[in-house]
Order: structure tokens, then sequence, then C-alpha cells
């Protein structure tokens, strides 16, 4: 199997957990504070990956360790988008808007790499716009708090996807490591906040112990680590493809397991969003409908 190939399987595993992430943060929110809630599982993530590769983080170095601080810190601040948009809107809502990290890419890489928008990004970001503006505008044209926070989350997650891109190239910097403890510093930054301006506790039923559990193991431990080790193997802008997904598999669990219905203007928002995220990823010229169109 192919480098690539196996990256791609990798990261779609991961959007899957994501996916379900957003309705275990509603469940972990029933006892936890938000970022009590994120101090834990990162916290136990780092516990759970240090202990099993032990041997393979413990010669770490200060240039992984500088960039681990760093992304660890844009993890934290996209964790504090996720967790309290999911608190102040709908599971559905969250999981759609956290998902514009894939258009929010590509911009970004104009302003800050001097790309510059073709036709095609300036179609996908009026389609992502008017998404948005029937998934969350309310009767007097308003955005949820919640909203506003999930957009926050996706912003920094682009910026997240593009410093992994970079320091993972880099020859003295080492993937796993990177993605272990990026865990330790944002469990770091979150635990010292949640002492600062909470009351920091552990989970009081088994439900609730689960669904953190889950959400260490799979929806951060795991998948952080094979971010890093994935994007050695592709670009940011094609993990984007990937996990555009996410709201996909997060509407599908909030159905199922929360019951949740959106509005028709609400849905109709989500397929312009959803349809825009594909549009953006999707090479056109490089399909096989295309070249058979072309050749005809």
């Amino acid at each position: 199997m192919k480098p690539q190939l196996k990256a791609d399987l990798m990261l779609l595993v991961v959007t899957l957990a994501w996916g379900i992430s957003y309705y275990l943060i509603d469940v972990s929110l029933e006892e936890l504070t938000p970022f009590n809630l994120n101090a834990l599982r990162f916290l136990m993530a780092f516990v759970i990956a240090g202990a099993a590769t032990f041997p393979r983080i413990r010669t770490v170095n200060k240039a992984t360790l500088r960039a681990a601080a760093i992304l660890g810190f844009i993890l934290m601040l996209v964790y504090i988008g996720a967790t309290y948009g999911v608190k102040y809107t709908s599971l559905s809502n969250a999981g759609f808007l956290c998902a514009l990290t894939v258009v929010i890419v590509p911009i970004l890489g104009y302003f800050f790499k001097g790309q510059r928008p073709g036709k095609k990004l300036i179609v996908v970001v009026s389609m992502a716009l008017a998404g948005i503006a029937l998934l969350t505008l309310n009767d007097q044209l308003k955005p949820a708090l919640g909203d506003i926070l999930c957009i926050f989350c996706a912003l920094f997650y682009a910026i997240h996807l593009l410093y992994m891109e970079t320091a993972v190239q880099k020859k003295e910097i080492d993937a796993y490591q990177l993605g272990v403890f990026q865990l330790f510093f944002c469990g770091i930054y979150q635990l010292i906040v949640s002492v600062v301006i909470e009351r920091p506790v552990l989970p009081e039923t088994p439900r609730v112990w689960i669904a953190v559990v889950f959400l260490s193991i799979f929806c951060t431990g795991l998948a952080f680590i094979v971010q890093a080790l994935a994007q050695q193997y592709t670009s940011a802008t094609h993990v984007g493809v990937i996990f555009s997904l996410e709201p996909l598999f997060a509407g599908i669990v909030a159905f199922l397991l929360a019951g949740e219905v959106l509005s028709q203007r609400a849905y109709l928002g989500a397929a312009l969003l959803l349809a825009s995220i594909f549009l953006m990823e999707i090479e056109w010229k490089k399909t096989r409908l295309f070249r058979l169109f072309v050749n005809k």
C-alpha cells in the first residue's frame, strides 16, 4: 500500500472519531467544565501515549519541544472554540462550522504565503458564507454565541495545520514526538487556566468517564499523533478534504444519538457548506470525468 493511501486511511479514521467527539463533549459537559474537560482529555492522552512508547519519546530534542509548545498553545485555542461552541450551539452546527478549516487554509495561504486566490476560491468562499448565514442566523439575523466560537475553532485549526505542515518537514523535528508532546503542552495550558477560573474535578458517573476516556484515547491521543505522522506524506490542503467528512459524521451522530433535527433552512446551509468544502478540495482538471469530457 502506498504511503499516501495509508495516510489517507489513517486520517479517515481520525475524521470519524472527531465526528463522534461532538456528542461525547456534550455528554462530558454535563459534569465537567470546558477547561477541566480539555485538561483531563489531553493529559490522559499524553500519559497513555507516553507510557506506551516511552523509549521513542525520551530522547526528544529542544527543537521538537519548542514546536510542540507552540502547537499545544494553538490547540488550546482550537478547543476553547470547539468545547464552548458545543455548549452554546447544536451538535450539527458545531460539526459543520468547525469543518470550515478546509476553506480557511487556502485563504491563509494567500495572506501568509502569497498564493493568489483563483476564481474557484472566490466561488467557494461565497458559498461558505451563504451556508454559514443559512445555518446560523436566527430571525433577528444574529448568530448564536456557539456558532461564532466554532468558526473561531476552525480558524485556529487551520493555523495549526499550516504550522504542523511546516514543522514536520524539518529534519531536526521528530513527527511522532511532536504529536505526543503537543498533547502535554495543550493539557498543561488548559489545566493552568482551569485552576485559575474553574474548580477542576473528576467525572462522577460511568457514562461521563466512558466519554472522557474515548475522547482522550481515540479523539485526542491517537488522532493528533496520526495527524502528525500522516502530514509527512501529504499537504495541509489535502488533509482538509478528508477532514471535510467530519460534519457529515457529526450530523449523523447528532441525529442518531441526540435526536437532533435542523430546520429546512439550516439543512440548506449545511448542504452549501459541505458543497463548498468539496469544491475547494477537488481538482476537477485531474478527475477522470473531466478528462473523458475533454477528450470527446
